[in-house]
């Protein structure tokens, strides 16, 4: 048995990695964008949270989630997240990918991978290491030539506060280089 253990900081923020069953291609559908802008508009109104950065992909979904001071559970409001989209997508008759039949006695669905990968930011280093890594992801999967060209990110909003020009991301920057452990 394994000896896994989620490392919780109260107000903290927490970079996360969130796959789709399967690696189903299915966030960036028109229905896929609106069920989580649904779920997590529905889940911030009973647990509050920010997303610092996030940048959507076909499969999976990069976030850094700021908590409120004194609040550590992350887990949940993935949970929830998750569970608000499930619920949106089979409503709209939509399909899921076959499951297990361990996982469909533990009411595991085809949607979703279980858990998700997350991270503790430690610092301020660690954080730029972080977004860098968010928003330099749709370049990684040569989605698009440019990191401005992808629309489903918080790259955008981080140019328009200046902390990145128009043009960054021409290269994978030099914070991330090396490293693999993402949750990918």
């Amino acid at each position: 048995m394994s000896d896994y253990q989620r490392y919780f900081v109260p107000g903290g923020m927490v970079f996360l990695t969130i796959v789709t069953y399967g690696r189903r291609p299915i966030l960036t559908t028109e229905n896929g964008r609106k069920f989580l802008r649904s779920a997590i508009t529905t889940v911030r109104k009973k647990r509050p949270f920010s997303l610092f950065a996030t940048c959507l992909l076909p499969d999976h979904w990069h976030l850094i989630m700021h908590l409120p001071k004194g609040d550590k559970d992350y887990s949940m409001r993935v949970k929830r997240i998750k569970e608000e989209f499930t619920c949106q997508w089979r409503l709209a008759g939509l399909p899921e990918d076959q499951v297990t039949a361990a996982q469909s006695a533990k009411g595991e669905r085809g949607i979703w991978q279980p858990r998700a990968w997350e991270h503790m930011v430690r610092d301020e280093e660690d954080l730029e290491r972080c977004v860098d890594y968010i928003h330099w992801n749709p370049r990684k999967h040569d989605l698009v030539r440019r990191v401005q060209d992808w629309p489903w990110s918080s790259f955008h909003r981080f140019v328009r506060m200046g902390q990145y020009e128009q043009e960054w991301g021409g290269t994978a920057p030099k914070s991330i280089r090396n490293t693999d452990q993402w949750g990918e």
